[in-house]
Formats: structure tokens, sequence, C-alpha cells
């Protein structure tokens, strides 16, 4: 069996938006995503989040399920515009939600981590420039602080920001995402704030008067992949990992931001709201790093491609022979260890790590007795779970696993029509069933070991 080091946090992961739904209830403000889902154009099934899994109010059942998984942790995000709808005005009735949500996951032995922002910014913030303005980054600090203050009782271990860079790129250059922005230089300059708002937070956080905070940031990574060897590939992977991994990894690890990219960017955009000040706080220690991984990507060079940035000049490819979930993505598990092993060969002094999400969509059709077996994913969680045993024996601290996602949920721009939960949701009924995948991984929580990999199949 290939065990986990003793104490080894095995968690699942929710965020606001995807889960909640009651987007009126007990004064919560609109959000951007909110907006952005209110034009049926953005979203694949032309839905929205204002009923998603009811996990406003369908919590404790949700967490009893949880409980049956075994996780010893649960991460979820607290919605901005629930505890300071306009951004900036407190709601008692947003905080005092989370408390209980916080509450009722001590009572059940899951430990709570809290994710400040996972995209939800509130939408009066947004029409005051949003996070292209560097009053966002102060406004969210605040936010996080009057979070922290009210939860850090409860609460030991906090993220900041989730996925900076599909906050910058898919929503402020690519357009796909809230607030559905294409503009390069916005985009930069989203993805400096977001990454100053984090830093700030940390300091605010830090100052607090919860002392015993764990503090982080979940990024997500990838392993750019030439689609050849032929030298301008090779250049086009470079600028993906540094447009997609080091223009976050680099300035929050070594606090500057990587010089090639800079560069690059140079020509296409204003980069005046760089401020070498900045830097020293958004690289504020970390007592971890979250990863977030999914996939490795394949890229080429292509002179018209945009790939998140109208100038990056790559373009994504999807090998044959290799297998795809249902985002298109490829299944490669050993991604996974080459993203940990190669962040401790990269960045010297690498905090421990989490994966704060890793996960897949496939297909799920329930059987006519309403059961899920969904034996795609729990070979994708096996592999993944080796691959990451595999980098905790080449010596990569990391300390805990969030599996993508505990319920099936709104998945951003694909609207309901992909599933990643460990817990299927009707949502017509809002009824819950264990998909095989939890049974699986409660085998493994419960033994803090993968089974022998023929043991694994089911």
């Amino acid at each position: 069996m290939a065990t986990f080091p003793p104490g080894f946090l095995w968690g699942a992961a929710t965020s606001a938006y995807q889960v909640e739904g009651a987007v009126d209830a007990d004064g919560r403000g609109p959000s951007i995503w909110d907006t952005f889902a209110a034009r049926p154009e953005h979203i694949a099934d032309g839905s929205t989040g204002a009923e998603a899994c009811d996990h406003y109010h369908r919590y404790p059942e949700d967490l009893d399920l949880a409980r049956r998984i075994g996780i010893t942790a649960y991460r979820f995000s607290v919605a901005w515009p629930r505890v300071l709808p306009d951004g900036r005005t407190l709601n008692p009735r947003g905080l005092d939600h989370y408390r209980r949500v916080a509450e009722a996951c001590l009572r059940r032995g899951i430990t709570p981590m809290v994710t400040c922002y996972h995209w939800d910014l509130p939408q009066p913030l947004q029409d005051r420039g949003g996070w292209a303005d560097r009053d966002t980054a102060e406004r969210f600090a605040d936010y996080a602080a009057t979070v922290h203050d009210a939860l850090g009782d409860l609460v030991p271990w906090w993220v900041t920001v989730n996925e900076p860079a599909v906050a910058a790129w898919a929503g402020h250059s690519a357009g796909v995402h809230a607030p559905g922005i294409r503009d390069t230089g916005r985009a930069l300059a989203a993805a400096h704030h977001l990454l100053l708002g984090h830093g700030l937070a940390t300091t605010r956080l830090r100052a607090g008067r919860h002392p015993d905070t764990r503090i982080g940031i979940a990024l997500n990574l990838t392993v750019a992949v030439p689609a050849t060897d032929a030298a301008e590939d090779v250049a086009a992977a470079a600028r993906f990992d540094g447009h997609h991994n080091r223009m976050f990894l680099d300035p929050v690890l070594t606090g500057a931001y990587p010089r090639d990219m800079l560069d690059w960017y140079a020509p296409q955009a204003d980069l005046t709201h760089l401020h070498d000040a900045d830097l020293r706080t958004i690289a504020a220690p970390l007592d971890f790093l979250g990863v977030n991984f999914y996939n490795r990507t394949h890229v080429r060079a292509d002179q018209s491609a945009t790939a998140g940035s109208p100038a990056l000049r790559v373009a994504e490819v999807r090998p044959d022979g290799l297998t795809y979930t249902e985002m298109g993505w490829p299944v490669e598990p050993d991604g996974l260890r080459q993203v940990l092993c190669g962040l401790r060969e990269r960045y010297p002094g690498l905090p421990p790590v989490h994966i704060t999400e890793n996960g897949a969509a496939f297909d799920d059709v329930p059987g006519a007795d309403g059961t899920v077996d969904d034996r795609d994913r729990v070979g994708y969680l096996d592999g993944h779970l080796r691959a990451l045993h595999a980098a905790i024996a080449a010596g990569v601290d990391v300390r805990g696993y969030f599996a993508w996602s505990l319920l099936d949920n709104f998945e951003w721009a694909m609207g309901y029509t992909k599933r990643f939960g460990l817990i299927a949701v009707d949502y017509p009924t809002q009824r819950r069933t264990l998909k095989s995948s939890a049974t699986w991984y409660a085998r493994v929580v419960a033994a803090n070991a993968l089974p022998a990999p023929d043991e694994g199949k089911m």
C-alpha cells in the first residue's frame, strides 16, 4: 500500500457561487457572476447559479455526507457579496451564516479551510473598476480581515485568493468568465491587483487577533508540453509556462515578476500599475502554497492564437492516444508529480504544499437504481494520488489533498453540463447520492493509504 504521512489532511472543496444558490437570501448583494450569468449566451446551458445545489440551506445534509466519506477537512469559500454586499458595508447575517457552517464542520470532526475570494466580486466594486483598479486590492484586504476576525477562532486554514490566473486571464482577457472583459492591459492590471490583494490580506490576517492562523494562496498550475521539439514550439511552451505559472508563482515566492514575461507584455500594454513596493507585499511569507492541478497543457506556436492573451502566440493542441475528460483536458496523472517536483527544484524554501483542488468531469450516468458508478473518476483520482505519493517520496512536503469537488455544481461558463462531484446532485429534486468515487475515496481516507493497484479497480 502507498501510505501517506501521519496527520495528512484528506478533504474536498467547493466554492460559494457554484454551490450555495440563495442569491437573494439574508441581504446578499449581486456579484459579477450574477451579472455575467444573467446573459444566457455567456453560459453553455443558459443557466445561472441562482439555485445551484442550495448548499446555503442544505449544508448540514452535505456535511453529514462528507462525514460519511470520512473527509477530515472541508474547503469552502465565503461569498464576498454576502458579507459586504456593496464591497464595503458589513452584513452581519452573512458572517453569521459562515460561522454556522464552520461550527457544523467542527461538530462533525471536519476541519474548515476558508477561501476568501473564489471569483465572486461584489458588482458595486466592479462598477468602480473591479480588479483592474488598485483600490479593489485594498477593499479585499478589509473584507478578508473582517471575515478572519469573525471566524478565525474556528477556522485554522485560510486561502486568500483562488486561481488569480483564471480570474485575470479568463475574466479580463479572453472574456469567457465574469466580468467578461477582453482587454490585455486590464487583464495584466487585474492579475497584479489580485496578487496585491493577496499580499495585503496576508499581512492583515497575520496581524489579526487569531495568531494560530495558517495562510496560503491557491494557484492553478500546469506543465506546458511543446507539441514538437521545434524551437518555436519549445519557446511557445516557455511562454505558456510564464503566462500561466510563473507570472503568479514568481511574485508570490520570490518577490519579482519573470523578466521574460514583462518583456513580452511591455509592447502590448501599459505596465505602470506595477509598483516595486507592491512586490514586497505580494511576497509576504506563506504558511502553505495551495496547488490546484487538473492537467498538463500541450501547446504549439501559432501567430494567430490568443490562448489567454491576444499576443501570447500559443495554441493548445490535443495529442492522439490520450484519454480526455468531459472538459477536454488530458488525463496524465504524472503531471502532478512533475508540477510538485518542479516547484521544489525551482523555488528554494518552498513552503509546505496542499493540493487544494484536483478532480475531473466525466459523463456520470445514473443506473436504473439511481447509483452512479463513475469508474473513470476513480481511475483519475487513483492515478493522481499515486503521482502525489511519488512526489512526497521524492521529498516534496505535501500536507493535504482536497478533491474537487464535494458536490456536482454550477461549473462556471459550462453551467450544469459538467459534473465534478464525489456526490451526485439531481438538480430538479436536489437529491444527493454518493458516487462510487466517494465510496472509493472513503476507503483511501480511512486507511490514509492507497490500495494496491489491482485492489483499486472497481
